[in-house]
């Protein structure tokens, strides 16, 4: 069948024969039934926005869901400026630009300079630490994060400052900086470890994932590695790893072990 939309020619169709394949029939009526959610989501209350002109409703039909297609990039164009002007900060920390505060790893490695007042707005942990007695002043005091080496640490602070890691840092870092997130309170960094945990988990990293959610207190993480593990219980216990893991965490080998035999009830027939 001959498309009015996608065939190379469409031009010699005339009605009443113009017609759609089934294709561009579905992406129309997607495209259409999302911009009729954003709209029914913003409600009549809700004042409008770039996302969806308050001049037009999105029950129209195509032509309005065409132009939020276009308000889409015009708002994405927008935040990449955004991003481009808020990237100063980083270009800060990477010529330690006026830094007032030396960040110290653990194992007595060298400190690395930073910004009290970016680390007091990303953190209200970090906020009351420098708001203590112990570093009001001077300027360049010393404030130590044991818990993390410099690598680790150098990590952390480029994320505060660009709100970003490249892919083989996080690759590299996610359980620690996982961990720091938790105990600091940065939540934007909580939902991109876990969201580069949830991404890459697979049988060989389940146990760490667990075992970090666990720590951290993350119950949906924690739910979703212990279904896999569940899922794929073969692999997982007779792994090198499992061994370690179950010496280390007696309370999260139990919890497998229960959810594994209520796995198994529920797909019994009859149960």
């Amino acid at each position: 069948m001959d498309c009015s939309i996608c065939s190379a020619m469409p031009y010699i169709l005339r009605p009443p024969r113009n017609t759609i394949c089934a294709a561009c029939y579905e992406g129309a009526r997607t495209i259409i039934t999302l911009t009729n959610k954003l709209e029914n989501e913003k409600g009549p209350d809700k004042p409008a926005n770039n996302l969806v002109s308050s001049s037009n409703s999105a029950n129209k039909g195509f032509t309005n869901a065409l132009k939020w297609v276009k308000e889409m990039k015009e708002m994405e164009e927008e935040l990449n400026e955004k991003i481009t002007y808020l990237s100063g900060f980083a270009a800060a920390f990477k010529d330690q630009i006026h830094t007032d505060i030396l960040i110290k790893p653990g194992n007595n490695e060298p400190p690395i300079p930073a910004h009290r007042a970016l680390l007091a707005a990303r953190s209200n942990i970090f906020r009351n630490i420098l708001d203590s007695d112990e570093c009001k002043a001077p300027p360049n005091q010393t404030i130590t994060l044991s818990e993390l080496n410099r690598e680790e640490l150098e990590s952390l602070l480029e994320f505060l400052y660009c709100g970003n890691l490249p892919k083989e840092k996080i690759e590299k870092h996610v359980y620690s900086l996982s961990i720091a997130a938790d105990k600091y309170e940065i939540p934007f960094l909580q939902k991109f470890c876990e969201h580069h945990m949830l991404g890459s988990l697979n049988s060989s990293n389940a146990l760490d994932i667990l075992e970090i959610s666990d720590t951290c207190s993350n119950q949906s993480l924690k739910e979703t590695a212990l279904s896999f593990i569940v899922r794929n219980m073969e692999d997982v216990v007779f792994s090198a790893r499992f061994d370690a893991f179950a010496l280390k965490n007696p309370h999260l080998t139990v919890q497998i072990t229960r959810a594994s035999f209520m796995d198994i009830r529920n797909r019994r027939p009859g149960v």
